[in-house]
């Protein structure tokens, strides 16, 4: 067997398409192309699960477990013959052979999707890298959820009241829907559950700072949106720091460009995120900003015919969009769709449709009973909205089994108001001797 066909792909007579990630856009387009007969299917991704990235907070938080977010990948497209799944790396693309290379060797390829979503953004800034944490995937939430129990259990143990503030105060950097959702989690966990699990800590010295950089929190919402938001997590006791820019942060002290600090032992960095560059397509003319392909109207890579790009790695620059689409579930998920159409199309010798995105709106939770809700004729906050963002996460979800544990566990946690999954599985290793005779700045 060639090096080409180490993946254990089958030769057949039908085009190959390959897709790089199995995210929102890139099951969306394999379920798409694997109920035809005219293609093969190959998804490569580096786990063997979709994730369903908007309810990360909750598993940082406590109030699912992970299995419920995630969905193996081979289940979702196990009735169709002509799909292959494989756990593998994208290391190299070579457009001029058709071959992308993996960690696990190389595929020949006829049309070659790159799906491969986005990471977090810390433009730059190692230190912050080095000690905040991202929520971008299920093992950072973990990793999270871990360091925040770890935290409160460390500040039973000493008696300096400065150490023991640093201990249970938080710094959430980034003001869109992550940043907003997450804070106003804590903010529920710090009123209804920290008390009852710490009887021996004074917990209402935790702090809860929303820091963002600039004058508006859901800065991609309405106006009406963003106040209601900002109101919302205010009642529940969360700081919010509006024009204000983090700029390092050490592992116990996150300095601004203004005079303003927090000694906190948590920092999470929700500001921003980029795509995943490929080597290969990583050429100056072809990236956008965020390290986002550029791609025409119908989602092809500039420069390739062959080789297209959907979600958050994808750059569609158009007089409506001049950013591209928003980094979200929504536009991939249609970017997948519509590409699945219009490769099948190819395959038969037809015209393409371009790409043309319908906003069905925007949302975010600020905890119980509390959410704002943007769509293009209505605009909710408050209960209503709440309901709204519950059965709209619960629809998109994928798998019975998974929105029958969500739904259980939102019942639960409502009418208990609790959080069972407040388990350390895997310690998070911090130095904690940083925190040693700190005084408040």
């Amino acid at each position: 067997m060639s090096d080409i066909d180490a993946l254990n792909i089958p030769k057949l007579s039908l085009p190959r398409i390959v897709i790089v990630g199995g995210g929102f856009g890139g099951v969306a387009l394999a379920k798409k192309l694997s109920k035809k007969k005219e293609v093969q299917v190959v998804l490569l991704d580096k786990n063997n699960y979709h994730t369903f990235q908007p309810l990360l907070y909750q598993v940082s938080t406590g109030g699912l477990e992970p299995d419920s977010i995630a969905y193996p990948i081979r289940k979702i497209l196990q009735d169709y013959s002509n799909f292959y799944f494989r756990l593998a790396e994208v290391q190299q693309v070579r457009p001029e052979s058709k071959v992308i290379v993996t960690n696990i060797g190389q595929l020949s390829y006829d049309y070659l999707v790159i799906a491969a979503g986005s990471t977090t953004n810390f433009f730059g800034n190692t230190e912050i890298e080095l000690n905040g944490m991202a929520m971008k995937t299920i093992p950072q939430s973990l990793n999270l959820r871990s360091l925040i129990l770890e935290n409160f259990e460390q500040a039973l143990l000493t008696d300096d009241l400065h150490e023991r503030d640093a201990l249970m105060n938080f710094v959430i950097v980034g003001g869109g829907p992550t940043g907003v959702e997450l804070a106003g989690a804590l903010a529920e966990i710090k009123k209804g559950i920290l008390p009852k699990d710490y009887p021996d800590l004074d917990t209402r010295r935790a702090q809860i700072n929303l820091v963002q950089s600039g004058d508006r929190i859901l800065k991609g919402m309405s106006d009406n949106a963003s106040k209601k938001a900002e109101d919302f997590l205010e009642s529940l006791g969360v700081n919010i720091w509006k024009n204000t820019r983090v700029t390092t942060y050490d592992g116990k002290t996150a300095l601004t460009k203004t005079e303003l600090k927090f000694e906190a032992a948590t920092l999470v960095w929700a500001a921003g995120v980029k795509g995943v560059p490929i080597a290969g397509l990583d050429a100056k003319e072809i990236l956008a900003g965020g390290n986002r392909l550029k791609v025409n109207e119908f989602n092809q890579v500039i420069g390739h015919d062959r080789i297209f790009a959907i979600g958050d790695i994808a750059c569609m620059q158009t007089d409506a969009t001049p950013q591209g689409h928003p980094m979200m579930a929504q536009p991939a998920i249609q970017q997948g769709r519509n590409l699945g159409e219009n490769l099948l199309r190819l395959v038969h010798d037809e015209a393409m449709e371009p790409f043309v995105y319908k906003d069905k709106g925007s949302m975010a939770t600020v905890g119980r009973n509390k959410a704002v809700v943007d769509l293009k004729h209505y605009k909710f906050q408050g209960v209503f909205a709440w309901f709204i963002w519950m059965f709209i996460h619960l629809f998109f979800l994928i798998g019975f089994r998974n929105r029958v544990v969500v739904f259980v566990n939102w019942v639960y946690n409502y009418v208990r108001f609790d959080r069972e999954a407040r388990l350390i599985i895997r310690p998070y290793q911090r130095d904690y001797s940083l925190f040693k005779n700190q005084k408040t700045l």
